[in-house]
């Protein structure tokens, strides 16, 4: 009698459950069909056959999630009817589970957005906790099959355990190689005494028994993942390696079953061995790497610390304790949890929950890390310390991007693709050849092939060289995104810089003052004012002018590109552009000037004579012979004269530049091909830092923290910035180079394989090791190109 399998799970059907013309195994299967059925998500059954898992019985087991308490230490974000939380899902393992988890939405009301975190195998949900609790939510996803895992005792959801599970397979398969070896000797030395006649029987099926944990157990992720991409229709790279494993244990077990020889036991538990010891290998490195990435490419973000005595400090985000008293101006992001103690708060959530409606918020509410502050300043106390990796998630929150071309990648994609294909007619058609010749060596032929020719080489070759730059760039203060950002860097060739933050320091601006004097109400009222904003000149400034008491505005608004408004105690202050301060007798300046007026009469303005950065005239002959370079200024033309004796004549110099005209300056480039980098401060630049190829934010010692870049670089490596980007074309070479290495292994094996002079256990040993080779080799390069920074 046929065995059923499950239409949902795929399991063997024991008690059958039918419903529309579809056997089940049990009537949560059956179930979760009919909720993808009813909501217009059948083809989730399409992607896979039986993709889905089995519901397991839940009663009682989440009950805990009812508790207030709990639940709160587990949300990322809870601020009240919009939850986020991050769950470690361990059944996500294909894109049918992917597909279905990003559309929830229309599975279950209450949630508004899921983001599938597939590497980490974690999923991230954004719902309306007024229609749906957590505990609901958990159940609804252990009813489609989908249950994620809960500790209670570390709230940093997704947080796995250590998979040793290659470790374990690596000691079976070693074990069982040295042993095969060992009870291979005699045949080896051709002894042909008693021990032909009494024991090479007695030999052979312990050899045999030797490779059966090893096929079945060492090996069996190969003839898995085989199997997945069979049933999907995708030829993977595993589908060699697993006609070759299969292969090597048939003829062998047939040969010792006949009497027709020992087999070759040797060759294939050297080859799983070799292999393991490959991924082994490449998974501890690449650990190494995605450490480094995590944790030391940190983001240059600093934040205002109010001591007790009231006096304020720049410190590192990463210094905030819990109890510490934080300022948050104007368009700063908030870093940690927190208690908003004073000043009118409107909090914009979209880097969290993709809501752009802003929150307001009174003294004594909790706001959350990750919200932008969007209306003047407020003070804050910090509930916990920062969390670096919260950190990362919001500013690789691909929600939020524009997807920008990653064209090596995707030619790698491609070139794998096609590769097993060819792998597998160049297999059968030497095994054919030579099964007119000689069987045994036309099943060596068939084998080594199939192993020498493993792509596994060029595969790696740009996710090692990529991973390891980005951790040099950390270490020299370069912070990118991801390992894409590179390729663009490479590919530019077209850079253009802001000038004010930028190209200018803001701690090393000379400031004389044209107007009326200010009373002490009045410059009260403007280093309040000032206080509240980000922008660089409102920073120098305000370093500039004398201490005062700090009080928060009553009112306070920034409009971007033209200036700031603040109202306290009925007492109005403008700071920005003369128009936007209402004069009209103000003059003409050929420096940067701030103009003020208070209770809209015009007062006077301070004039700015800037200092430009260390390095800047050097970096820009560095540039100038390969690339086209731009300076966009907000500014009028005052300091043209003196950027036009620093900069090369080829250097194109626009002002009075509005955000909208940077962008649309970025956007004509792009029209004649040009591949862009921007270069600016991060806050009136962010339209411009997202359109362009690459956008990079020049941080100091302010909260610059934007979606918007793709990189970010400390002011002091701003110097650097050309050996950044040579570095990255060297990569790209890298990469080529390892390649070509990588084809060449392949070209070299398969002559020697189709030939017949290749063994299994011969390509068994070089597969890995070409492997490591190019991981060796991709490293040095790196390691080499990154002390030339």
């Amino acid at each position: 009698m046929e065995e059923l399998s499950c239409y949902h799970c795929g399991d063997t059907i024991k008690s059958c459950i039918s419903f529309d013309d579809k056997s089940f195994c049990c009537n949560g299967c059956k179930t979760v069909y009919e909720i993808f059925s009813e909501n217009g998500l059948t083809s989730y059954y399409e992607m896979e056959t039986a993709p889905g898992a089995a519901p397991a019985k839940l009663e009682g087991k989440y009950d805990f999630l009812s508790n207030e308490k709990i639940v709160d230490k587990l949300l990322e974000f809870n601020d009240g009817n919009v939850q986020v939380i991050s769950l470690y899902i361990p059944h996500i393992h294909c894109s049918s589970c992917i597909w279905i988890l990003e559309n929830l939405s229309k599975l279950k009301s209450g949630i508004t957005a899921s983001q599938v975190d597939f590497p980490k195998k974690s999923l991230r949900i954004t719902y309306n906790s007024e229609k749906l609790t957590l505990k609901d939510l958990v159940l609804f996803l252990s009813s489609i099959g989908y249950e994620p895992y809960i500790s209670l005792d570390d709230s940093e959801t997704g947080k796995k355990k250590i998979n040793r599970s290659i470790i374990y397979k690596l000691g079976v398969a070693g074990f069982a190689f040295g042993n095969v070896m060992f009870l291979s000797f005699p045949e080896y030395f051709e002894v042909n005494e008693y021990w032909l006649d009494q024991y090479k029987g007695l030999f052979r099926w312990l050899m045999f028994a030797f490779s059966l944990p090893v096929v079945f157990y060492a090996a069996q992720d190969y003839f898995v993942s085989a199997y997945k991409g069979l049933r999907a229709n995708i030829l993977n790279i595993d589908v060699p390696l697993a006609l070759g494993v299969l292969v090597l244990f048939v003829r062998s077990t047939l040969e010792i079953i006949f009497d027709w020889g020992s087999g070759f036991f040797d060759s294939l538990t050297g080859l799983v061995f070799f292999l393991t010891l490959g991924k082994f290998f490449q998974q501890k490195t690449y650990n190494f790497l995605s450490f480094e990435r995590d944790y030391k490419s940190y983001f240059p973000i600093g934040i205002t610390r109010i001591n007790p005595d009231g006096k304020e400090e720049s410190i590192h985000v990463h210094d905030i304790e819990k109890g510490d008293r934080i300022l948050i101006r104007n368009e700063e992001l908030i870093p940690v949890d927190g208690i908003l103690i004073n000043g009118k708060a409107r909090i914009d959530y979209s880097f969290v929950t993709g809501e752009s409606e802003a929150v307001e918020k009174e003294s004594g509410d909790k706001l959350f890390a990750g919200g932008r502050q969007v209306s003047g300043m407020i003070e804050m106390e910090a509930l916990k310390s920062v969390s670096q990796s919260y950190l990362t998630k919001l500013w690789s929150n691909d929600v939020f991007q524009v997807k920008k071309e990653d064209s090596f990648t995707s030619f790698i994609n491609h070139i794998s693709k096609y590769f097993t294909s060819v792998l597998l007619l160049i297999a059968f058609s030497a095994t054919a050849f030579w099964l007119f010749i000689d069987v045994t060596t036309a099943i060596n032929v068939f084998t080594a092939v199939l192993i020498i020719a493993c792509p596994c080489a060029l595969a790696m070759s740009t996710p090692f060289t990529l991973g390891n730059l980005l951790r040099i760039f950390g270490n020299k203060k370069f912070y990118l995104k991801n390992a894409g950002v590179i390729e663009q860097l490479a590919k530019a060739d077209t850079l253009i810089f802001d000038k004010t933050g930028t190209i200018t320091s803001n701690k090393k601006s000379n400031i004389s003052y044209e107007g009326v004097t200010l009373t002490s109400e009045e410059e009260f009222l403007l280093k309040n004012t000032l206080r509240a904003s980000n922008h660089p000149l409102s920073r120098s400034l305000y370093d500039m002018l004398a201490e005062y008491d700090i009080v928060a505005p009553e009112e306070f608004r920034e409009i971007t590109g033209k200036g700031i408004e603040s109202v306290y105690h009925k007492q109005a202050m403008k700071v920005g552009s003369a128009d936007f301060v209402g004069s009209t007798t103000a003059g003409t300046s050929l420096n940067t000037s701030v103009h003020i007026s208070a209770n809209n009469e015009y007062k006077g303005r301070y004039v700015f004579f800037n200092e430009y950065r260390e390095g800047v005239q050097e970096l820009f002959t560095q540039l100038a012979p390969q690339y086209h370079l731009s300076i966009l200024s907000g500014d009028n033309e005052g300091e043209k004269s003196r950027l036009t004796e620093l900069l090369p004549a080829s250097t194109q110099m626009l002002f009075n530049q509005k955000p909208e005209d940077k962008l649309d300056y970025i956007a004509s480039l792009q029209k004649e091909g040009k591949k862009t980098i921007m270069v600016g401060d991060g806050l009136n630049d962010a339209g411009a830092l997202a359109k362009s190829e690459v956008g990079i934010a020049i941080s100091e010692n302010v909260n610059v923290f934007s979606p918007a870049c793709d990189a970010i670089l400390d002011a002091s490596s701003f110097e650097s910035l050309p050996k950044f980007i040579t570095a990255s074309k060297k990569a790209m070479s890298v990469i080529k180079v390892s390649m070509v290495l990588s084809f060449l292994y392949n070209v070299v094996g398969l002559y020697f394989a189709v030939t017949g002079q290749l063994s299994p256990i011969i390509a068994a040993i070089l597969m890995p090791f070409s492997s490591i080779s190019i991981i060796a080799f991709t490293t040095i390069c790196t390691n080499i190109i990154g002390r030339k920074i």
